[in-house]
């Protein structure tokens, strides 16, 4: 205590906050009851890197699992207004998939004599082929959701721009088509999945956490990609217009995989027509992080009321993360905008939702305005209808998304642990 130092937390130094009213927007939610979303599609993952033994504390696998949850948003309002809740009812109204997927991810080789990022390399190559998004009438692979998002809804790309991962090869763009290729320069083999560079945060001694967390997140991506293109194909003047697709945290890729943000904004942007009206909705919903510490002492300090949108422009940016450049916040890595939503049961809502046009930021501060969001009035009056209670400010769609993709604690990384060593071939004779 005696070298006690005082620290800037925006979130605790509000002040004067009377600057903030001309970014409120008061009772932005007033969806007509014609055009209200009647289902959500919520999207969630969930990881567990677990050492595999105590002799070996090297040597880690890694799990990890994502979950799409259909909402009957019709159907659960129903139940609200009946004295009693029918469970058959409420279990009809919801419907789950799951896409499990892990790897060892330090310490084990897919082979000898190859380092640990080329065994990433092979790793996620044999992934993407291997497993599978399987729902309803959907049964395509995480490769051709790759190649589906590099190019335009139905037209898959048919080949990736890959960079050599080789330190001394110069070879750059290399046209990676769905078999690979060798690289030109070197001879390297290229896999299409080098186009998202997780393996440039692989490192040798480390448990190599946060590749595996990139990983989920394109995963989670491309879950979203593949359904929403199934209700484009298959019905896209009704489920599609009516759905809203929901992703756990913001509409944003981070690290390495961070141009995947420009591929997502365009291939949602191009599912726009007359046929879809205003779909495709889509909103991420973050439950931490500083906008979110922000939005709660807005809330506690009575700044927001119920049923307020406040726009997050540059000089809300600016105050929440201390920044004297504001102009730059996410043009690298989101792919839709925030907002902070105060609903109407008092519930403050910090979400990312997609422009109709152009990029939600850019080096000249973006599109801060809600008119460049039509989808927004439908959104909001989701949110204000899915109240959930199982975590603070939650939502039901993703609370059900949750609760499906998380492994569960204690119990569960033992049972993965003992997993993590048959499929090392690290079994009982070695304990």
């Amino acid at each position: 205590m005696a070298e006690k130092s005082d620290f800037y937390v925006p979130a605790e130094h509000l002040s004067d906050t009377s600057w903030l009213e001309s970014k409120i927007t008061h009772d932005a939610a007033q969806a007509e009851s014609g055009s209200r979303i009647t289902s959500a599609i919520a999207v969630d993952g969930s990881l567990m890197v677990v050492p595999v033994r105590d002799g070996l504390p090297s040597v880690r696998y890694g799990y990890a699992q994502s979950a799409a949850v259909w909402l009957d948003i019709t159907a659960m309002e129903q139940q609200k207004q009946e004295r009693f809740v029918d469970p058959v009812a409420l279990g009809k109204a919801v419907n789950s998939a799951l896409i499990s997927y892990d790897l060892p991810v330090a310490g084990a080789y897919v082979r000898q004599g190859v380092s640990i990022r080329d065994s990433w390399r092979e790793s996620l190559d044999s992934l993407f082929r291997t497993k599978k998004i399987e729902v309803n009438r959907m049964n395509q692979s995480l490769m051709s959701l790759l190649f589906l998002l590099y190019g335009q809804p139905g037209k898959p790309a048919t080949s990736l721009d890959v960079n050599c991962p080789e330190p001394t090869c110069g070879e750059r763009d290399v046209a990676v088509s769905d078999p690979g290729t060798d690289c030109p320069g070197c001879k390297t083999r290229l896999f299409p999945t080098d186009a998202l560079r997780i393996y440039e945060e692989v490192v040798e001694d480390g448990s190599n956490e946060s590749p595996l967390g990139r990983l989920m997140q394109v995963v989670e991506l491309l879950v979203v990609v593949g359904l929403a293109t199934l209700l484009w194909e298959q019905s896209r003047g009704q489920l599609f217009r009516n759905t809203l697709f929901i992703m756990d945290g913001p509409m944003a890729v981070y690290g390495p995989p961070a141009k995947l943000r420009s591929r997502a904004l365009n291939y949602f942007q191009s599912m726009c027509g007359e046929s879809a009206g205003l779909a495709p909705f889509i909103c991420g919903i973050e439950k931490t992080g500083t906008v979110v510490d922000y939005a709660s002492t807005l809330a506690r300090h009575n700044v927001l009321a119920a049923g307020d949108l406040m726009t997050v422009d540059s000089d809300v940016i600016a105050a929440i993360t201390n920044s004297d450049n504001p102009v730059a916040y996410g043009a690298e890595t989101y792919w839709g905008r925030k907002f902070i939503y105060r609903s109407t049961d008092g519930r403050t809502v910090v979400f990312t939702v997609l422009p109709r046009k152009g990029p939600p930021y850019d080096d000249r501060g973006g599109q801060a305005h809600p008119s460049g969001y039509p989808t927004l009035p439908a959104i909001l009056d989701v949110i204000d209808r899915t109240g959930s209670s199982m975590y603070r400010n939650g939502i039901v769609p993703v609370s059900l998304a949750h609760s499906q993709a998380a492994y569960p604690i204690g119990v569960g990384t033992d049972v993965l642990r003992l997993a993590a060593r048959q499929k090392l071939g690290l079994g009982p004779s070695g304990i």
